[in-house]
């Protein structure tokens, strides 16, 4: 787990920054991030770069910066230079966050033009959680040498899914003939070469909805999969349970660990899980798919226990919803392998925007609506295919709300400790108010879920493939 502390203490810049800036003439505040101006007056860094080295681009945080159009503008396929190789650079200045310096690099600076018309700019310090303000005519001297262009997208200007999820197969079709030769069929089910449900996952929802049903018909369901079989019972004998005594069985590890419900459920999103494989490409920076999904269910099913009885929701159900909450990601780089890796590059050059506004801005749909679809497709039960798609909204109140709110939460607290890929989002009261949850208590649920935070990481290390 990853996360950045701010020293309140520390108000200097590194000697080297303060030399180069003293050099230019251009005077400047250091001021904490939570007091600097407007988003569209703070300026984002990000260091791109091809075989011709490397550039430094510029841009407001209200934006996003849209590789596509910085290469029409330069004329190079630029990228997001490595996280290692961004380490590498920035230790030789003693720093391990981006300046938005131009001064400090040799290489070619490129700027959003709208920064130009600012009086008063904000820019990464190389300090995390500080900002240096820079006043329009000391910006004017650091962006001397720079070029000015529009590269940069306004997020304000990029089309949100519409809360009613009525025209999300409507949207999925509209993208896919986008970026496939595809555009003969007219039904998406026949487009889009999706691998059916699995057997096995189909009779265990066979057997979900039997009222009569136990362990001994789960365990006999589970059993003849030997590789869900092994996973079962290697999760219940996880650190992460501390089960006393060894578990012997997959109906020891039902009857004795794991229980009926979480474990019918698990199977469903285990089962479901290797229908598709990981994508060879991944935002760097990220955390991986599997501990992601691990961390989020184990989060959620600390916080259903902690709800008011009248808001419970089923506990394995809720599980389900955490383990499979980003299930549409597999499902974009199924549908949309050349264009997933340019996804993932703009994920890494904007780090500052939800993944599902730069999905929207590349393809026109986003991996709530897709994965709400798939969910639908397979049938599976109307509590988790709204979760998946309102997941990231935090006013949603309509039927089953209480699924899709918990994953909001688990989403957020995990973004603090940081554990995801998109920025945090903040928890309206009104939220915690319908959960029946406060943040003091959410938080210190979320604490001691990840305390086992390495017994966790070895229950993801099950799922690679």
């Amino acid at each position: 787990m990853t996360s950045v502390s701010i020293n309140h203490e520390q108000t200097t810049l590194p000697l080297l920054l303060e030399k180069l800036l003293q050099q230019q003439g251009i005077a400047y505040q250091l001021r904490l991030q939570s007091h600097a101006g407007p988003t569209n007056c703070q300026v984002r860094a990000c260091l791109l770069g091809d075989s011709g080295g490397h550039v430094l681009a510029l841009f407001p945080a209200d934006h996003l910066l849209d590789l596509k159009r910085l290469a029409q503008v330069v004329g190079r396929q630029l990228e997001p230079v490595r996280d290692e190789q961004l380490q590498r650079i920035l230790s030789k200045h003693q720093l391990n966050q981006l300046p938005g310096l131009p001064v400090l690099f040799d290489s070619p600076c490129i700027y959003h033009l709208e920064l130009r018309e600012q009086q008063t700019l904000w820019l990464q310090s190389g300090l995390p959680g500080w900002l240096l303000e820079v006043r329009s005519s000391d910006t004017q001297r650091l962006l001397e040498k720079a070029s000015g262009a529009r590269f940069a997208v306004a997020l304000e200007a990029i089309t949100r899914p519409p809360r009613d999820d009525s025209n999300d197969v409507q949207d999925l079709t509209n993208a896919v003939q986008q970026f496939t030769a595809l555009r003969v069929r007219q039904r998406l089910e026949e487009t889009v070469d999706l691998p059916p449900l699995p057997q096995t996952a189909q009779r265990i929802l066979r057997l979900r909805a039997d009222p009569d049903a136990g362990i001994t018909e789960l365990a006999d369901i589970v059993e003849t999969d030997p590789g869900l079989a092994a996973q079962v019972v290697s999760w219940a004998a996880s650190p992460f349970y501390a089960a006393p005594g060894r578990i012997r069985s997959v109906e020891d590890a039902i009857g004795r660990v794991l229980g009926f419900d979480l474990v019918i459920n698990l199977a469903i999103g285990l089962t479901l899980g290797r229908t598709l494989a990981l994508p060879k490409d991944a935002p760097q920076g990220c955390t991986p798919y599997w501990e992601q999904a691990i961390y989020t269910a184990a989060v959620i099913e600390g916080l259903g226990r902690a709800l008011p009885p009248a808001q419970r929701p089923e506990a394995g159900l809720s599980y389900l919803a955490g383990l499979l909450h980003n299930f549409g990601y597999l499902l974009l780089a199924h549908i949309f392998p050349p264009h997933f890796t340019l996804l993932c590059r703009h994920m890494e050059a904007n780090p500052h925007v939800p993944a599902s506004l730069i999905e929207q801005h590349l393809l026109g749909v986003s991996r709530e609506q897709i994965g709400c679809w798939l969910m639908r497709y397979w049938d599976m039960p109307e509590e988790l295919v709204l979760a998946l798609r309102h997941q990231h909204d935090p006013d949603y109140s309509g039927d089953q709300h209480v699924y899709a709110n918990l994953i909001y939460v688990a989403l957020s607290q995990l973004a603090e400790r940081g554990i995801g890929c998109s920025p945090g989002q903040s928890v309206p009261d009104a939220l915690y108010q319908r959960l029946g949850l406060s943040a003091e208590r959410t938080a210190q649920i979320t604490d001691k879920v990840l305390v086992a935070e390495e017994a966790l990481r070895l229950l993801a290390k099950q799922l690679q493939h």
